[in-house]
């Protein structure tokens, strides 16, 4: 079998694009030049000064985390909006940073595809978790967040002409990331069974749906579990659809797993790439940031079997080269940690998720009795909720109802959350209704002062 990827032909994986073994090159695809196909619209034709600005940034300029970061800000808000905890990460993998900066390895540039102690850490953690052994030099890779990993990932693989589908909602850099790798992206939402789902598990796919939005010229599906923004955690046999539609059709799966330690009772995280026949079609994506409730350490890594980390190691060589040493190395110590205590009551990975339960249980009650309807997640760091019995309405012909009320709330109540609708296509932004989504990793004085703002703004209705 051949494919390409990014101009090269690649021979033998038995997964579409994939090489087992070597490359041979050929001329790069040209990509479609202004007014060339009709993706590429007259609106590209930006301009910076005298140098016109790519096509493929079309439409990108507004970021949804810019806007209403600093909207909270602006305003004082309490932010239970961005994805990013208030509390400090374990001790131990900060005290571990502190002594990786007082050597001199430790202050100089590592090995690209990631720092050997850190590679082989993961290596030897995902081997236990995934029930193989794990190559550490050539089937892990470490990039500046799990971000860069999607991005490098989808880089590699995606060209004009392949289509990819994405499991809506989304994390929103998913889109901007496929686009500008010029591939069509198939959408297909979760939809909810019943009038009025209580939990993320109640938010399920449509087999047929789903096998529709599969085709000859489909590359790659992205899969987030748990997912942001329901917090679901995608079951075994849910799982099985889409690895069954994968084989079939020879496509790549990304599974996003940055929450795969924050999964709550009663549920288990299921690791797709563990499914018969997925291991050589499936990227492993984590995070550190949501492993460590570390954001600012900004590092992520992928998993997978070498002819598909191979190509991500080229693209990160040629882009960012490699990651901070001290960082690397202060995650080195706590995955050799964290790996040595699996299961383990006393470990972090088991610690962090019941200190966030009580906040997500919490969180729920408050919503309820302040009149709104929480969808109970059963993982992650969110929680959506229903604000249809607030009774509020907005002129929604300029912007969707969702971004009018955070900005409101935001503004008038102090109370920072995200529009959901940014996480789907315009075709299936109307699948979020009048969902909100709050973030609730956050310190108990930080939660408790939102509690006290939604409860003030309770009593205000209640007296108008």
């Amino acid at each position: 079998m051949m494919w390409r990827i990014a101009g090269q032909v690649l021979r033998g994986s038995g997964v579409r694009g994939v090489p087992r073994g070597c490359y041979r090159r050929e001329r790069h695809l040209s990509v479609p030049r202004y007014g060339s196909c009709s993706q590429w619209s007259e609106k590209a034709r930006m301009s910076s000064g005298n140098a016109p600005v790519a096509a493929r940034l079309e439409g990108l300029g507004k970021n949804l985390w810019v806007e209403f970061s600093a909207l909270a800000v602006q305003t004082k808000a309490v932010n239970l909006g961005q994805g990013m905890p208030d509390f400090s990460p374990p001790q131990f993998v900060v005290d571990a940073l502190v002594e990786a900066t007082k050597t001199t390895a430790g202050n100089q540039y590592t090995r690209s595809q990631g720092h050997p102690r850190l590679v082989k850490a993961l290596a030897k953690m995902y081997s236990i978790l995934h029930g193989r052994e794990i190559n550490p030099m050539t089937e892990v890779i470490i990039t500046l967040g799990a971000y860069t990993c999607l991005a490098h990932v989808i880089s590699a693989f995606l060209q004009p002409g392949d289509e990819v589908v994405l499991i809506e909602p989304f994390f929103d850099c998913y889109v901007p990331m496929a686009k500008m790798a010029g591939a069509k992206i198939v959408y297909v939402p979760l939809r909810p069974q019943g009038k009025s789902p209580g939990t993320s598990k109640d938010w399920v796919l449509d087999q047929q749906e789903l096998e529709a939005a599969f085709s000859s010229k489909t590359k790659m599906i992205i899969l987030n579990t748990p997912n942001n923004p329901f917090g679901k955690v995608f079951t075994r046999a849910e799982l099985e659809v889409v690895a069954d539609l994968c084989k079939r059709h020879n496509v790549i799966c990304v599974s996003d797993e940055v929450y795969e330690w924050l999964v709550y009772s009663g549920n288990e995280h299921c690791r797709i790439a563990t499914l018969p026949g997925m291991w050589e079609r499936t990227v492993t994506i984590g995070s550190a940031g949501k492993t460590f409730s570390a954001t600012g350490w900004k590092t992520g890594w992928a998993v997978g079997p070498e002819h598909l980390i191979t190509p991500m190691q080229t693209v990160n060589a040629n882009c960012g080269y490699t990651m901070i040493t001290p960082i690397q190395e202060a995650l080195a110590v706590g995955i050799e940690l964290e790996t040595s205590r699996l299961g383990d009551p006393e470990s972090y990975f088991k610690q962090l998720p019941q200190m966030l339960e009580k906040k997500r249980d919490e969180t729920a009650a408050v919503l309820r009795e302040v009149g709104m309807e929480p969808i109970m997640p059963e993982g992650g760091y969110f929680m959506m909720a229903d604000t249809s019995s607030l009774g509020l309405n907005f002129d929604e012909s300029q912007e969707a109802y969702d971004f009018q009320f955070a900005k409101w709330m935001t503004k008038e109540k102090g109370i920072a959350s995200i529009p959901p609708s940014a996480f789907y296509s315009p075709e299936h932004a109307h699948i979020s209704g009048k969902l909100i989504r709050f973030c609730f990793c956050k310190e108990d004085s930080t939660l408790q002062e939102a509690y006290r703002r939604l409860r003030q703004w309770a009593e205000e209705r209640k007296n108008n």
